[in-house]
């Protein structure tokens, strides 16, 4: 049994894995298949696989939590959603350039937000089978039957961290980064929630994006594992995510194994003017 499962958030973490199963299922299959790629508002791009997954969790929210709002990436917000003291928030593929090149770096996630905050999340990859998870409790990574608990890295310093950064949308702000911290190690991953995950694991210790395209549906899910993995994530500086405004992070974001983190945004501070 699952850690977590009896816990203080027992039966949403329960839905939120059999959705996360069935859609990475159903996303899974349709990546192996003819995809018709269209796109959004932003230069984004959408498939059926995305639509598909969107109404297999928002239906089976709305079966198991009627009174819950859910926003989902791919469909319109409910009209004051963002003031419930309770929100979903889900993505059915983060990582959607990844997904249609037929790679395995993009994830189905599910976030439940609690009075503004991150509660519970789940950042789940279908290929390998593998479900981070984050509740009140703690965090965990499960892959098929075996679960462990999961904890940031101990590196303390800004110059020893290992970058994990976009593969789909690196700038050439990551390099002006990487120079100003002294950082040599990068990897290059497709969802933002796998990233946030991967620094919760102690594999990575930092993750910066300073551009404003991602949004609230990117970082709940992840930043309720990442935090209680012992992370933190903030704005570019230093700042607070705010669910309850504008669903778009319009300035950046900064992930960390949180010993690393007032380090990292004081000393890059110059290169970023305030928004």
């Amino acid at each position: 049994m699952e850690p977590g499962i009896n816990g203080e958030l027992g039966d949403e973490l329960r839905c939120a894995f059999a959705l996360a199963r069935e859609a990475g299922a159903e996303v899974h299959a349709l990546q192996r298949g003819e995809l018709v790629v269209e796109m959004k508002p932003g230069d984004e791009p959408v498939t059926v696989a995305d639509r598909r997954g969107s109404e297999i969790i928002v239906a089976g929210l709305a079966a198991a939590f009627p009174n819950d709002p859910v926003i989902s990436e791919e469909l319109p917000p409910p009209p004051g959603a963002q003031a419930a003291s309770r929100l979903w928030l889900v993505d059915p593929i983060d990582g959607t350039k990844d997904f249609i090149r037929g790679e395995d770096g993009y994830s189905v996630m599910i976030g439940l937000l609690r009075d503004g905050k991150p509660a519970l999340g789940v950042v789940y990859q279908p290929v390998q089978d593998r479900m981070f998870y984050g509740t009140p409790e703690g965090a965990w990574v499960a892959v098929g039957d075996h679960v462990e608990a999961m904890h940031v890295s101990s590196v303390a310093s800004a110059g020893d961290v290992r970058l994990v950064a976009s593969k789909s949308h690196r700038s050439p702000d990551i390099d002006r980064i990487k120079e100003r911290l002294g950082i040599k190690n990068e990897e290059n991953i497709g969802s933002v929630g796998v990233k946030l995950c991967l620094i919760a694991l102690g594999v990575h210790d930092l993750y910066v994006n300073p551009a404003a395209k991602t949004k609230a549906w990117d970082t709940c899910a992840p930043e309720a594992i990442l935090v209680r993995a012992g992370g933190r994530l903030s704005d570019l500086y230093g700042g607070p995510i705010d669910y309850r405004g504008d669903l778009a992070h319009r300035r950046g974001l900064v992930a960390s194994n949180g010993h690393v983190h007032d380090e990292v945004v004081a000393r890059l501070a110059p290169l970023f003017a305030p928004k």
